[in-house]
């Protein structure tokens, strides 16, 4: 019997595969197929079959499936769920409309807020109120509640969100009146704020818990399917869903609170990039994540993810810890346009279906992957294997109108575009690093993603980036980070206001800890997992300060917690890495403590493609022309990746292929075939 990880990441363009066998020493498998919105269930099942074939499972192996899905995210970015509603305390009917008092641009004139997930006549006031410590004020009026259901009800809404004032320090008002809504009407599906992420704030809450009741009828039924499918196929099989942190979750938790997965995608590649953290020569990794629709990038330092607190999807924050994720609307199906003279990418895509016009189903505009075929970088015959061919004339044809209106042949307007796409992708990313103080010599970039190796090499150069690992199998990537990821939960107290002494600290870790092994027990067997290991936080200010600091608190040799001023010392020291400033004589708030854990199932060590090593010269398969940022580079070297071997090294211009992934060498770079099937690329000089 052996144990089978199989990893899934559904993107807007392809649905990813990642298969590996514990009993196996051939490293994984994997399998790339088209997407098929609006029902991506179809796009899993078209991948899924032939990949059990390939791993030739029997009745006898265990499967555990990692699912990462999009089906939340994309609900919220096109609002496409049915109406929800939202029961707040009496006098706050306006928190969603209120948000903040910020704009989200307010350089731009014609910026605007979101508008909110619940209409505003969906808004129900219940007379209740705690006070900041949480005690009751105003007990819940029940009449008041059996009116607004009655009214929710009349609407023909099935979801209720209930954000009371400080539920984060009681959730018992919350917890009642979900009680009341389920005897006067058991249908009726409630999302508590306090359940979800019981955190200061009462707009940040209410994000969380209308997002969760938004997409939770949505996500669960596509969650049936899969599993219907997936248990009708096979005898022995575990369904977990990859989530936002990083982690995994169980099934039954993904569906009650699908609020978790909604940056599952994108975060699961940064996982797997933690398993390539060795390779490279810098402490802090660049992920570059670039797939059919958008670019992901984050940072990976001394192979830890960059966790926060303030991610976003579509108009919305997350204040939920998040693996932190900077998304760039340029992607290999970004659709090219001219605004005037100037060239603008995305963020309209042309997506799966039609997709680029070289795919030949129909898409008649320009995109960034039919500029990457009229540069030489792809291969018409061999794009997926062959499986998919691509269509050189019709990728000509979307980019004639753009190059009459230039004046240029379509291949320079093609290159223009790529020119402009990195250009789009510079102006995010230097920013991004800057806000890290981090310059772009001291990180190495790990390109993935269906485009991300043909991409990557080209910021690369223009940033300054001298260090680019492109790991093995980047086209699926994210979904190799299912089969590497741990199950991870976090949980929080929030302690701004209260006296904090070591031993009160202490206590609190302690019983957050056992807060996340009883939801770990909830997901697995404890004796299926290979190690459990815990991490604490505690976020941290300066008084009178409008943001903290999240720092890590390291555990003794004993398991005890370092003492306050330790952990003060701690705050100030990052506080001067972020901010390049401290006062350490000024007085020092704890605002809230955080604990995650990680139970971790047998996995691959690495993404492992290993060849052996050698030193020996690799020849050509192939030549073809190139055009480089505004250069022709004629007659350029192709050569299969199969053939280099460990030690290997090919310098650019040249091209890489495999038959899911293309490398791009550009002229100032080296290629080195290195450890567990990775390429390095280093610039010369």
């Amino acid at each position: 019997m052996a144990l089978v990880r199989i990893g899934v990441d559904i993107g807007g363009t392809f649905t990813d595969f990642v298969g590996w066998r514990s009993d196996s020493s051939q490293g994984i498998t994997r399998l790339k197929v088209p997407s098929t919105p609006p029902h991506f269930a179809e796009g899993f099942k078209d991948g899924f079959e032939p990949l059990l074939d390939q791993l030739r499972i029997s009745d006898d192996d265990e499967v555990v499936v990692m699912h990462g899905t999009t089906v939340s995210t994309n609900t919220v970015i096109e609002r496409s769920a049915e109406p929800i509603a939202l029961f707040v305390t009496e006098g706050f009917r306006d928190i969603l409309e209120l948000q903040r008092l910020r704009l989200k641009n307010p350089v731009d004139l014609f910026s605007s807020r979101a508008i909110p997930l619940v209409a505003r006549d969906l808004v129900f006031e219940i007379p209740e109120r705690l006070n900041a410590d949480g005690e009751v004020l105003t007990p819940i009026d029940a009449e008041a509640v059996r009116r607004a259901v009655a009214g929710v009800k009349a609407t023909g809404v099935k979801a209720i969100a209930v954000v009371f004032l400080h539920s984060f320090r009681n959730p018992k008002h919350e917890r009642e009146i979900r009680g009341l809504i389920n005897e006067i009407d058991p249908e009726m599906d409630v999302c508590i704020s306090s359940e979800i992420w019981p955190r200061i704030g009462e707009y940040e809450r209410a994000v969380n818990a209308t997002l969760n009741a938004y997409v939770k009828p949505r996500v669960q039924a596509y969650l049936q399917e899969i599993e219907r499918y997936v248990t009708n196929r096979l005898s022995s099989v575990r369904l977990f869903v990859t989530r936002s942190n990083g982690g995994a979750l169980g099934l039954a938790d993904a569906a009650k609170f699908p609020v978790h997965t909604l940056l599952s995608g994108p975060a699961s590649g940064v996982t797997a990039a933690q398993t390539v953290s060795s390779l490279s020569k810098h402490e802090y990794l660049l992920t570059f994540d670039m797939g059919g629709t958008s670019t992901d990038v984050s940072l990976v330092r001394q192979g830890n993810p960059t966790v926060t607190s303030q991610g976003a999807v579509g108009d919305f924050p997350i204040t939920l810890p998040v693996t932190e994720i900077e998304a760039i609307g340029a992607g290999g199906g970004s659709l090219v346009h001219l605004e005037g003279p100037a060239m603008r990418i995305g963020p309209e895509s042309a997506g799966a279906y039609p997709g680029p016009a070289a795919f030949g189903r129909g898409g008649v505009r320009p995109t960034v992957t039919d500029a990457y075929l009229l540069c030489g970088y792809l291969n018409a015959g061999n794009f997926l294997g062959g499986a998919m061919p691509l269509d050189v004339i019709r990728a000509a044809t979307a980019y004639d109108s753009i190059a009459g209106r230039l004046s240029v042949t379509t291949a320079e307007a093609a290159d223009a575009c790529l020119s402009v796409t990195t250009s789009t992708m510079v102006s995010r990313i230097l920013p991004y690093l800057a806000a890290h103080g981090l310059d772009p010599q001291n990180v190495t970039l790990v390109t993935f993603g269906g485009n991300g190796a043909l991409h990557g090499p080209l910021l690369a150069d223009e940033v300054g980036i001298n260090s680019v690992i492109v790991p093995a199998a980047p086209s699926v990537f994210c979904a190799c980070g299912g089969v590497v990821t741990t199950l991870t939960h976090d949980v929080v107290n929030v302690i701004q206001g209260t006296t904090i002494t070591h031993e009160s600290l202490s206590d609190a870790f302690r019983h957050l800890a056992s807060e996340t092994v009883d939801w770990l027990k909830q997901q697995v067997e404890l004796d299926r997992l290979t190690s459990i290991d815990h991490e604490f936080w505690a976020e941290l200010r300066y008084k009178g300060q409008s943001f903290q600091v999240p720092v890590v608190v390291p555990t003794k040799a004993d398991g005890s917690f370092p003492d306050l001023a330790t952990i003060s010392d701690r705050f100030h020291d990052e506080h001067n890495r972020l901010y390049a400033h401290c006062d350490r004589n000024a007085a020092v708030e704890f605002v809230e403590l955080r604990v995650r854990i990680r139970g971790s199932l047998p996995s691959p060590s690495q993404v492992n493609i290993e060849g052996s090593s050698r030193r020996g010269e690799v020849s050509a398969i192939a030549r073809r022309d190139l055009r480089i940022a505004g250069r022709l580079y004629p007659n350029t070297p192709i050569y299969a990746r199969s053939d280099l071997e460990r030690g290997s090294r090919v310098e650019g211009p040249c091209i890489i292929e495999e038959d899911d992934s293309t490398i791009l060498v550009p002229p100032a770079y080296t290629a080195e075939a290195i450890s567990s099937g990775a390429i390095s690329l280093d610039r010369r000089g």
